[in-house]
């Protein structure tokens, strides 16, 4: 709070002893502890009595909530990114396991023959006589 070193707390000593004398000097440095203790005492009573009727501690618990709340939902997020990484891994893996699925059936399912196309036999045709004739 206050920035003084030892060689001020020398000489503010030393101005204490030679105005106030060596016989008042004990009394009044006791004085001067019990007023600041007094005074600090003071200032804690009316802060603990502010915080009381503003609900500190409410607000404080609220806030600590809130900042679980927030990091609840980081973690969420969190999390669905790596649902989302897995789901489309498994879909690429699953991909690739049916492409090879379909290889391996094509693989070991034989190739049907091809047959010989069939030729047309030219159409019989009945003569006036009744006896058929076939036409080249």
């Amino acid at each position: 709070m206050f920035d003084i070193g030892f060689p001020e707390l020398i000489l503010v000593s030393i101005v204490a002893l030679l105005v106030i004398g060596p016989d008042k000097l004990p009394e009044t440095v006791r004085g001067i502890v019990l007023w600041i203790g007094r005074f600090r005492r003071s200032l804690t009573n009316l802060r603990m009595e502010i915080e009381n009727e503003i609900g500190a501690d409410e607000i404080r618990q609220q806030l600590h909530n809130e900042s679980i709340l927030k990091e609840l939902g980081e973690a969420k997020d969190q999390l669905n990114a790596v649902i989302k990484d897995t789901e489309s891994s498994l879909n690429t893996i699953r991909d690739s396991a049916n492409d090879l699925n379909r290889e391996v059936t094509d693989q070991i399912r034989p190739e049907p023959q091809q047959k010989a196309p069939i030729q047309q036999q030219p159409a019989a045709t009945k003569d006036s006589d009744g006896t058929e004739t076939r036409n080249p």
